[in-house]
């Protein structure tokens, strides 16, 4: 019987989708894992029915050439495609470099539409399930909302041709993505300028925000994906109080700025300018009715 297959971007060493190939190489899947650089896949080099690909989302060339390696493999069928590649940015809005934002997007939001659309008749001729790694951040006011919607979309055009779509908006798990942002920098004409550290401490990971194990996170995962689960998935420390606060359950709502909600502006009675506040976990919450001093 040929085992079932899975592709996944983005699983370069100790991230979530390197992670998620280790949970489903384990629970006997054939593993298509590609990265940008396949060197950085060490951890899945030499493993049982793992194949490693290079795929850089951005790159149509690098995608058909994925596509062709696994109709070469499976016969023209893939059962699942999880898109994970992606890159964090960490930046207040009036500081935005706006080429780099582009950039941003054509790894976050046109990519996995590129390597989806490629893999759409694979994925319709197996009856499988695409999965998007999104973040609970696109529920404040980052970009990663677009991929939501991306999801909702499929999610509808894809029923008749029974291609189950999950999104799993993300919460802090445990992996080396906070090292890419070991120089970061504000303009040295930023606003926020005062609270630099503030915003570093997030990008770095080291604000003190408890996260999810890696492999506990990958095991949830796999675990709604195998069982063909659609609609939303949310896993991850904190996607629990995200969810909450759009339930409407709640009186509580969050409030974020583009760097996830750690710092906002508040003005003070008869200021002149902003008071510029860098806040704690604890205070990402706050009540509905005091929404009216922002």
């Amino acid at each position: 019987m040929a085992l079932k297959t899975v592709l996944i971007t983005g699983c370069s060493d100790d991230g979530i989708g390197n992670g998620l190939a280790l949970t489903f190489q384990k629970q006997g899947y054939h593993v298509f894992a590609t990265a940008r650089n396949v060197g950085k896949m060490t951890k899945l080099n030499g493993l049982s029915n793992v194949t490693l690909l290079q795929l850089d989302v951005t790159e149509p060339s690098q995608i058909e050439a994925a596509v062709a390696a696994v109709e070469a493999q499976t016969g023209g069928i893939l059962d699942v495609l999880i898109n994970n590649a992606g890159r964090n940015h960490f930046m207040p809005y009036l500081d935005e470099d706006v080429e780099q934002v582009k950039a941003l997007y054509d790894i976050n939001v046109w990519g996995p539409l590129r390597v989806t659309k490629a893999f759409a008749p694979l994925l319709i001729k197996a009856q499988g399930s695409i999965a998007f790694i999104t973040s609970i951040s696109g529920y404040v006011n980052v970009p990663f909302m677009a991929l939501e919607l991306m999801a909702d979309t499929l999610r509808l055009e894809l029923i008749p041709f029974h291609v189950k779509v999950l999104c799993i908006p993300t919460g802090a798990v445990r992996t080396q993505g906070q090292t890419y942002f070991g120089d970061f920098k504000l303009p040295e004409n930023s606003l926020y300028k005062p609270i630099e550290q503030t915003i570093a401490a997030r990008a770095q990971g080291q604000d003190g925000t408890e996260r999810m194990p890696l492999m506990d996170y990958s095991s949830q995962v796999a675990a709604q994906i195998e069982k063909g689960a659609t609609g939303r998935f949310w896993c991850g420390a904190n996607s629990d109080k995200t969810k909450a606060s759009l339930s409407g359950d709640s009186n509580e709502m969050m409030v974020s700025t583009l760097f996830f909600s750690l710092l906002f502006v508040l003005w003070g009675d008869g200021a002149q300018q902003p008071l510029i506040y860098a806040l704690t976990q604890d205070d990402i919450f706050v009540k509905i009715t005091q929404l009216d001093k922002l």
